[in-house]
Formats: structure tokens, sequence, C-alpha cells
């Protein structure tokens, strides 16, 4: 039975990895996958460990003030002679480095971590989406479930302003399929109007305002992106006991009808290859980033569609027990993706539909032991 070999392939990586495993991904290991309490001793010497890790200390010694950290001179002159923050590469390094912090068991009242998250909402829309990265001022809803994520991650509860309004745009312009695209490129640009222009000219109209009147009814006939959906559920996956969560599965089930199948938009991972490619960190879309979402909305050894996308993940384990980005190892990411596959693994075997439950308060390395 799918159960049997799961519970055997945990078991026996999960003995492996631990003897090998960097002290934040032994501390996932120890409390995601086999379960310890933080008053167990391991976890404990695990936790402490990952506090001094040095990757860690650099981190938030770099995190400035202002809440941003440095980027390269040439990365900063792009900026600075465009649009600048959000638009760039800051608040995309800040993205990535919150998510670091989360997996290093960061506590967002250390160094600047909580001038971090409150910049990051300085550059929130009206509407309730983070503006940027991009230049064409054209909203990234992938990105914004990434700032979620990291906001929830990092201690910010449901009902914090911010992450009320960046929630509720999400369940405003999710579409008739349940999913969601990038608005304008994913929709409009595909009309008689724009459909010959070229990408960069398209977003220069729509930046100026010239564009026809944008109603995204008009184009119900088009379907909504694998990728974008993916980044938007990983972020809604923290929003628990929330009265939205049937429309939030609904971006699941959407994700789920389309495991393995080709992306219908182009340039956006259209090929259905990229869905096995695993990837580190998972905030990069794969069929991993999927599951790992899925199983936060509660889709389980219930839902029938979850077993062929499982089979896949368990049958791309190793010989050895770990899993592996490419033929060429990497230490570091094959730890992580090695943990991820069996934090996923073992949520598919407990998750159900009950979110009922309180709220979980703190950082995300808290959540799973509160």
């Amino acid at each position: 039975m799918l159960t049997d070999e799961i519970e055997q392939a945990i078991r026996l990586s999960s003995q492996r990895l631990l003897r090998v495993a960097i002290p934040p991904v032994r501390f996932w290991l120890l409390t995601y996958v086999m379960e310890k309490g933080i008053e167990d001793h391991d976890v404990q010497k695990a936790l402490d460990e990952t506090m001094r890790y040095g990757p860690r200390v650099k981190l938030l010694s770099e995190l400035r003030e202002d809440g941003t950290w440095p980027i390269s001179s040439q990365r900063k002159a792009e900026e600075d002679a465009g649009l600048g923050p959000p638009y760039g590469w800051t608040y995309i390094t800040m993205l990535r480095n919150q998510f670091w912090l989360i997996e290093y068991c960061t506590d967002p009242d250390e160094g600047y971590v909580e001038e971090s998250l409150n910049k990051i909402l300085t550059w929130q829309d009206e509407e309730g989406y983070i503006r940027g990265p991009s230049a064409d001022e054209i909203p990234r809803p992938q990105y914004t479930g990434l700032a979620l994520s990291n906001l929830r991650g990092l201690g910010r509860k449901r009902k914090d302003p911010g992450v009320s309004r960046m929630t509720d745009w999400f369940f405003r312009t999710q579409r008739h399929d349940g999913g969601w695209n990038i608005p304008y490129l994913q929709d409009m640009r595909y009309s008689s109007e724009y459909k010959s222009m070229r990408v960069e000219e398209f977003k220069n109209l729509v930046r100026q305002g010239k564009t026809i009147e944008y109603v995204p009814e008009d184009y119900n006939h088009v379907p909504s992106c694998y990728w974008t959906t993916v980044g938007v559920i990983r972020g809604l996956g923290w929003i628990l006991c929330d009265e939205r969560i049937a429309d939030s599965r609904r971006g699941g089930s959407f994700v789920l009808d389309g495991f393995f199948k080709k992306n219908p938009h182009p340039g956006s991972k259209r090929s259905e290859n990229n869905w096995k490619r695993l990837k580190f960190p998972v905030y990069h879309g794969s069929a991993l980033t999927a599951l790992d979402a899925l199983t936060c909305l509660g889709f389980g050894v219930e839902e029938p569609r979850m077993e062929e996308p499982i089979r896949w993940l368990l049958n791309a384990r190793a010989k050895d027990g770990f899993w592996y980005q490419s033929e060429r190892p990497h230490a570091l990411n094959d730890q992580w993706l090695t943990v991820i596959a069996m934090s996923v693994l073992s949520y598919y075997l407990k998750v159900d539909e009950d979110f009922s439950k309180s709220e979980p308060e703190g950082p995300l390395y808290q959540l799973k032991m509160s």
C-alpha cells in the first residue's frame, strides 16, 4: 500500500538525513517529520545550534535598520535609474532573505526583522497587493503570495491589517476556474488588439494607461496560470481557520486538475517538464512547491487526485534515501529538498479538512508545536 511505502521511506530517510543534517534542517526534521516536541533534548540542541549557525548570523548582521539588505552596485544603479524600490532588486532580495530567516528559526524581534516586515507593507497598494518587483507596475500575485507566506512565517497574524488586505485582494481576484493569473499579461495580452504586439510594447501601454478598459470578467475564457496559482496558494496555505478556506481549496483544486500538464501561458514555465524538476528554494514553482501548499490546505489521503503526484514524489527519492535537485549533488540544497519532501509525505498521511482550530500564534518554527 502507498501508506506503507511512505512510512518506510520517511523512517529510512530520516535516519540517514539525521546523521549529516545541518542544524536548521535537523530542527525541521525532528519537529515536522519525527514529531518531537520543543522540550525534547535533541530539538533544543538543534535549535541552539541553529541560533549560532553562520549563514543565519550573517543574514541578520547584514539586515539594515530600514529593513532592507544591501544589493550589488550594478543592481542599485539599475534601481536608481528606474522607479526605485519596490520596483527592482531590493524587494526581491528582501523576499528571499526573509524566506531564509524563516528556515533559520528566526523571531521577528531579532535584529531589524520587524522593520523588514513593515517595509514590505509600506509598498502595499490600496487594493491589497504588494507593488513590484517589475518596473511595468503590473501586480504579480505570485510575489505577493511569497510576501504573505513570509509575513505569516515570521509571526504576523491573519487579522493583521496588512495580511488581511492582502488575502482580501487574492479572493477578489480569484478567477472563475479557482485559479489566478497575472493581470493584463495573462488575459488581456491575448486579445485581438494586442496579441501580435511585443511584450515590452504591451507593458508600456499598460503602464501608461493606454490599453482598453481592463474588465477581468471579459477574459473568463482564458484559463488561469498553474504557476501563478501555486504562488498564491502557497501563501494562503498559512491562513487557517478562515471563512474563505473553501476558496483557498478551490485554488488548490485547480492546481490538482492541472498537475503534470502543460501550462496554458507562454513564457510562464509552459513545459510540463517543470513539474518534475526538484527546485530549492521551494518558492520556485515545481510539483514539490505545489504539494507543500496543497497539504497545508488539507489535501491528503482522502483526495484521490493527490495519489499520482505523491507517488511521483516518492519515486523521485534516490536509493540512498535523499531527494536531489540534479545529477550533480548540492550538499545543502539536497538536504533541504529531502526534509521538505519528507514533510510533505508526512503531512499527506495526516491532514484532514478540519480547519476549526484556533489560529496558531508566533513565527513559523513555533506553529507546529503550538
